[in-house]
Order: structure tokens, then sequence, then C-alpha cells
């Protein structure tokens, strides 16, 4: 018991501070700037536990019934394997895990675990600490970093339990993920120079959707977390390489058609399903089947104000989602989704500034 206490504490240790780091604030606003319309108007701690916690909702085969899911089980099971990682490792094998969810060995189907993890977790998650704690240290919190890192953490936790669901056994996915990379992500964006390399020169932005909950089906629409990465051809140019990420990999290009706005659009391929590739142990091990996918952006300052994306999914072909401040009545701009399913059917919702999920009806 007092190795499981350890390890849990390590699990947290990005919690605890850097002497460098000033608690009492961050140096510098990066990635939330308190703009008051797009994406950026929507971010917030809640909205990034939803749009995290509930983002594999999105692929085929999952229930989006919040009553649905089995969370009892779900965190039983992720904090047996997390308080026993070294167990859980070798029922799945140190060498497999190691290959397939820490170092890129191979960019095979079967073996490509470690993508997600680089991607989502130290890139992604990373920027999330570092966003949510310039939104608390905007919005008069003390200790914006800690707050931070246990909002991110807990959030990322919420991702396993909603991932392992019913599943009962061995799993190394979550010891990756809140061991290795979510830590990382934190020290990581904790630099100031990797925070301005990432916010100034990658231009990565926050552009998560919109959820919602629809009372009427009992399930929760149009979540997920996204971010969007801007790379200019020419220091003095308007177009640049475009890469939007999170469920999905659009690659294409962005140009900046005046002054701090820019139309963006590309293809790529996005998650359709979890599938499990080998029951010869009892450590579950899965990876995801891909589809097509494409989009097309509109945001200003980087702050996302309109997208389409379509794809091979059979839950959403077309979702299209208008966020707070392109659109108006008076003083209120709502934000606005509406999705279609490859049988014409369509639901929508509308989100408003502050309140971190909105409403949403089946349409037809």
């Amino acid at each position: 018991m007092n190795l499981k206490v350890l390890l849990f504490c390590l699990l947290l240790a990005p919690l605890h501070q850097a002497p460098a780091q000033n608690e009492a604030g961050v140096h510098k606003h990066y990635f939330y700037h308190n703009l008051g319309y797009g994406s950026d108007a929507l971010m917030n701690p809640l909205s990034l536990l939803i749009n995290s916690g509930f983002g594999i909702l999105q692929v085929e085969g999952r229930s989006r019934k919040l009553s649905e899911i089995d969370y009892a089980i779900g965190c039983k099971n992720v904090a047996w394997n997390v308080l026993s990682p070294i167990a859980s490792i070798k029922v799945y094998g140190v060498g497999d895990f190691l290959a397939n969810e820490v170092i890129p060995f191979s960019l095979g189907r079967k073996h490509g675990q470690f993508w997600p993890n680089y991607q989502n977790h130290l890139i992604g998650g990373g920027m999330s600490y570092r966003a949510m704690a310039e939104w608390y240290e905007t919005h008069g919190f003390g200790y914006p970093r800690t707050l931070a890192a246990i909002t991110v953490m807990a959030t990322h936790f919420l991702n396993e339990v909603v991932e392992n669901n019913s599943y009962v056994g061995r799993t190394v996915d979550p010891i990756a993920d809140l061991y290795i990379f979510d830590p990382a992500g934190i020290l990581l964006f904790s630099s100031e120079s990797v925070s301005r390399f990432f916010a100034e020169t990658l231009h990565l932005a926050d552009w998560s959707y919109q959820p919602a909950y629809n009372p009427r089906s009992r399930t929760i629409e149009n979540m997920g977390q996204n971010y969007s990465i801007k790379y200019k051809l020419r220091a003095s140019g308007r177009l640049s390489i475009f890469y939007y990420f999170g469920m999905s990999g659009i690659l294409g290009v962005s140009y900046e058609f005046r002054p701090s706005e820019s139309f963006s659009l590309g293809m790529g391929l996005r998650a359709k399903g979890i599938v499990r590739l080998d029951e010869k142990t009892n450590a579950l091990l899965e990876t995801a089947t891909l589809t097509w996918n494409a989009g097309f952006f509109y945001d200003r300052n980087n702050s996302l104000l309109f997208s389409i994306l379509s794809s091979g999914v059979n839950n959403y072909r077309v979702i299209a989602n208008v966020y707070p401040g392109l659109i108006s009545f008076g003083k209120f701009s709502p934000g606005v989704f509406a999705a279609l399913s490859p049988d014409n059917k369509i639901v929508a919702g509308l989100n408003v500034v502050y309140f971190p999920l909105g409403l949403a009806a089946n349409l037809r």
C-alpha cells in the first residue's frame, strides 16, 4: 500500500511548482486572451472538462447517453491500474508498452497508440494547462498554476474513466497518459520559451467544439477537444501551413485575407471507431480505425468563429459550428451548431458565453 501511495503522489507531482515559477501568476498570456468572442470566449475549466473528458464518445459504437457510462467501474479500474502500474505493464509486456505507447518505433496502426499520447496529451494537454493557468489568473483566482494542473489532471482522469467504461482488467493506456505524457506536458508548457514558441511561431490555439445536452434523448452532443496550428511560410506572408487535431488530423493551408482574420481548409483522417487488436493476454489493447475527414474554418485573432467538417463517420457526417461573436441579436451573441447524420437526421444546439454546456434538440 505504501508503494501505491508513493506512485499516486508521483502522479500528482506536477501540482508542485518549480522554484523558478512565480505562483502568484504567469509571466505572459499566450493561449487565453479573454477576447469575448469565438472559441476563446468559451474557454473555461468546465468546458475543458466536458470536451476532453467525454471526447471519446465521438467515435462510433459509443453511446452519447451520460447515464450509460459506467463511471463506478471505470473509476475503479483506472485507479487500480494507475496504482499498480508495474503489474499492468508486465502483463502487457514492457517492450510492447514502450514501443506502442511511449517510443514511436513504428507508424503502423497496431503500434500507433503513442500518436494521441504525443499529440493530445503532451502538446494539447500541456497547452490546456497553460491556457487554464492564464484563465484562472485573468479571473482573479489565486494559485493559477496549481489550479490549472489540478484541472488538467482531473480532466484527463475523467477521460480515462469514460474511455474505460465497463471494462475490468489490465490496461496500460492510463498509465502512459497520467504518469508520462500529462505531467510532461505540464512541465513542458511551464517553460516560457516553449509556450512562446508554440504560441508565436506555431500559433497553437484551442478550437474545441461547443458541447450541449439534449434533454429529450439524454445525450451529450458536439463535444470534443480540438487544436489548431498555423506555421507561416514567410514571416510577412499571408499563407500558412495549417494543422487541426484532436480526434482528427487535418492538414491544409490557412490564408490571412485581412489583418487578424483567416480562412483555413484541409483534409485528413479522424478516428472512426475503437477496436481490440490483441486478446492473447488479459491486458486491454485498443487502437482506432480511421476514416476520411475534411474541414473549413474561419477565425479572428486565432479565435475560431466558424467551422464546418465532414467525415466518413456514421453519427455526424457533417457538423457546423458558429461561435459567439459571428452573429448577434442586439447585445446577445450565441454560439450555435448543427449536425447531419447519414439518415438525414439533424441535431442542433445553442451555447452562450460562460455556460460550459448548451442545450441541443433533434430537429428531424
